[in-house]
């Protein structure tokens, strides 16, 4: 997987660099900056991961279990299977409300947590992301089809 991770992480760097990867004056970062940055440090984490199972001096490597059990399948099934409905969900109703329905989903029905934590997260990270990505890093977010309502919003802020 390691291997797998690694292969990937070169890719999406490529693919970034097609794109500004450093800071643009009076601009904030380019627009393959974040994704070449963060495959960056994937790339080195899972090359760290190659050497610790070479050398088996981690326990996961050194262990002769499957690498998935039937937990862990399902629970990739339902995180999997969530993230790619928020992502069709980003071209409905954009970046920031995708991410409230996703937060519901995660922290309460797969968390169990309660709902004035559910809450607070759904409410508070998209209004975090707005913030930093389309007010601070002025790197506008998908809105779908709430875009009049962000307009009104980018008038306030920007």
């Amino acid at each position: 997987m390691a291997i797998v991770m690694a292969a990937l992480s070169v890719y999406f760097m490529w693919k970034s660099a097609e794109l500004p990867i450093g800071w643009l004056p009076d601009e904030g970062p380019g627009g393959g900056a974040f994704s070449f940055w963060l495959s960056a440090v994937m790339f080195i984490c899972t090359i760290w991961i190659i050497i610790n199972w070479a050398r088996r001096t981690s326990p996961p490597s050194q262990s002769e279990e499957p690498y998935m059990d039937d937990y862990a399948k399902k629970m990739l099934l339902l995180v999997g299977g969530s993230v790619t409905v928020m992502i069709a969900l980003v071209h409905v109703i954009g970046m920031h409300l995708a991410t409230a329905v996703f937060m519901i989903y995660y922290v309460r029905f797969l968390g169990r947590h309660s709902w004035p934590l559910t809450a607070a997260l759904a409410t508070g990270t998209p209004v975090f992301i707005f913030f930093f990505f389309d007010i601070t890093l002025n790197k506008i977010l998908p809105t779908g089809y709430l875009e009049p309502m962000y307009l009104v919003l980018y008038d306030i802020f920007l």
